[in-house]
């Protein structure tokens, strides 16, 4: 029961593509391993405002391609390039003095990468912001953009709690067992002042060629801003009266009748 695999790893081969591209022996097999853990490793601590969702490494005879997926290429490649220059110069010495060739691709629609979500959530967690709050934001931009379902895990002492429990959120379909879905799946930790919390992400993206789906207007709510001023909000009922119709303006402005005029008083009779 509960037997869980990794998304990605269990597509390999179907519709995903391994991170690590090179064939070597029994002989070079543990020092290639431990070279690409180092590199990737060093390529996250250097990069970790860059937004990197995932790095390939590929290996010919003598040197060595460093594929960096991110979604801001400008802060990877720094100013006239420095920033490249320096990590080059890193990598090669990392492997060996091999010859180090770095290629940068960026992430269009960064909100449909699950990498990228879960470092996301992690880092406004890492800011004292709730984590209910960064989970539900995610999933509702994740899925404004298009996304057929995404869901989000967060574990471990959520919201300084002393015993560790697990949340998630899902919304739209996650069809985990299905292999011709290509599930894109991400994970990140978040280092808070009483522990670790961990995030996983699954992300079931758009199908291909499909129209992007614009975003959902507000419904409008009763006691909005345009409905706050005075009078009767309902107006009048089915069963109110109709209101009698104005009198019309030239009535209004008809002249008042003359005043009657005064009688003359009786004249007093005089003494003869």
């Amino acid at each position: 029961m509960g037997q869980k695999v990794n998304p990605i790893g269990f597509r390999l081969a179907v519709n995903r593509d391994w991170r690590s591209r090179w064939f070597a022996s029994k002989k070079e097999m543990p020092e290639f391993l431990l070279s690409d853990v180092k590199i990737r490793g060093y390529v996250k601590k250097k990069l970790q405002l860059a937004a990197v969702s995932k790095v390939v490494i590929e290996r010919a005879w003598n040197s060595l391609r460093v594929t960096i997926h991110t979604a801001r290429p400008g802060i990877v490649i720094g100013r006239k390039g420095a920033e490249i220059e320096k990590m080059t110069d890193d990598i090669s010495k990392m492997s060996g003095g091999k010859q180090v060739k770095i290629d940068i691709v960026e992430i269009k629609t960064p909100e449909l990468d699950a990498q990228l979500v879960a470092e996301n959530v992690a880092l406004q967690i890492e800011r004292r912001i709730s984590f209910r709050r960064a989970m539900k934001k995610a999933v509702q931009t994740t899925m404004d953009f298009g996304a057929r379902g995404i869901k989000i895990r967060s574990s471990g002492r959520l919201g300084g709690a002393e015993i560790s429990r697990a949340e998630w959120y899902r919304e739209g379909k996650i069809p985990l067992q299905t292999l011709r879905q290509p599930i894109d799946y991400g994970f990140a930790e978040a280092m808070t002042v009483y522990g670790k919390i961990g995030i996983k992400c699954w992300v079931c993206p758009p199908e291909e060629g499909a129209p992007e789906r614009e975003r959902p207007e507000r419904p409008q709510r009763r006691g909005d801003r345009q409905d706050r001023g005075g009078g009767n909000r309902r107006g009048p009922g089915p069963s109110a009266p109709a209101a009698a119709p104005a009198a019309p303006a030239a009535a209004a402005a008809a002249p008042e009748a003359p005043a009657p005029a005064e009688e003359p008083a009786a004249a007093e009779p005089t003494a003869v």
